[in-house]
């Protein structure tokens, strides 16, 4: 499949593409990771582009879910990424921002937490986990023990955080019979501006229009995880994809703002993943003029914290 920019209305340029509202598989890695089918470059035009991200994966029952196990039926998984980073303008990761755990086939995991799921364009995966049931947490923020996980042969813990606090995290491969990263371009760019509300391109009466009429919103903020960052180290451009829930447009003031699905920031890196003190999740409420309001919770404490500061924003409509 081939995405080109096409002149529309306005004289300006959208991403469009000749498969609208089914899921298509830009890029195919096989067991080792290796390229099979497709290519990251289409992968990174259509995420670029706003298009939604699932990746399906599949595993034995008793090499993944229960090693003592005598099943070892096949087991295929799609996950849903509705947070995407796109780094330098070259790199796709996905973050699962509404999964708790799972425990297959039955239920749920023994603790209430969040499971932030994250997958690399090239197989690499994270998972942070806040805990949510409000058990004191002993031990302190930093690099812990890798576990070599005999048990599971096809799980390699490349590097492990924050083991006995309230948030741990980890980087791992996960050897997957196949990683297929499947794409949805329902989405038009309608308005971008920058930090301070100017508008680069597009026209705030067609995202109010379609809106109006029932559109689905997503944004693509940029550099909306610097603050991440250590000072002394440069940061890495950035752009990660949010939707938008609850929209309100202040129609003298020609105004646009809108409640965000749950965010999960992270410092960028190729490839992308997690450590200490270098993540953290919550809300945000993005506007037209650049202002974005979060109110932000430490995974450590779940104390939540407010903050408005000003980014370059891209507005995407659903076709």
């Amino acid at each position: 499949m081939e995405y080109a920019r096409l002149p529309n209305q306005r004289g300006t340029h959208n991403w469009k593409c000749n498969v609208i509202n089914h899921w298509h598989r830009s890029l195919s890695l096989d067991e080792t990771r290796r390229l099979d089918s497709g290519s990251t470059e289409e992968l990174v035009s259509a995420i670029r582009a706003g298009a939604d991200l699932r990746v399906g994966t599949a595993f034995r029952h008793n090499e993944h879910i229960d090693p003592s196990s005598a099943n070892d039926e096949l087991i295929r998984e799609v996950m849903d990424f509705r947070i995407t980073y796109l780094i330098e303008d070259r790199w796709v990761a996905g973050i699962e921002n509404l999964r708790m755990p799972v425990a297959l086939p039955d239920g749920f995991g023994p603790r209430e937490s969040m499971s932030f799921f994250l997958y690399n364009q090239d197989g690499h995966q994270a998972i942070a986990r806040p805990f949510l049931d409000g058990r004191k947490a002993d031990g302190e923020p930093g690099p812990s023990p890798i576990n070599d996980w005999p048990d599971m042969p096809k799980y390699h813990e490349l590097a492990s955080f924050d083991a006995d606090t309230n948030a741990p995290s980890s980087s791992f491969i996960y050897d997957f019979e196949y990683f297929h990263f499947m794409v949805r371009p329902i989405w038009r760019e309608v308005l971008s501006h920058d930090a301070d509300g100017t508008v680069i391109d597009g026209d705030m009466s067609e995202l109010a229009d379609s809106f109006s009429k029932g559109a689905e919103i997503k944004v693509a903020i940029r550099g909306l995880c610097d603050d991440l960052t250590p000072n002394d180290v440069a940061s890495i451009d950035h752009e990660v994809f949010i939707h938008l829930g609850a929209c309100y447009y202040y129609t003298e003031q020609r105004l646009l703002m809108a409640a965000a699905n749950p965010v999960v920031r992270t410092r960028p890196s190729i490839p992308l993943g997690y450590g200490s003190r270098v993540w953290d999740f919550g809300w945000l409420m993005p506007r037209t003029d650049g202002q974005v309001a979060g109110w932000l919770c430490n995974p450590y404490t779940l104390e939540f914290h407010r903050e408005t500061k000003q980014y370059a924003i891209r507005w995407f409509v659903s076709e």
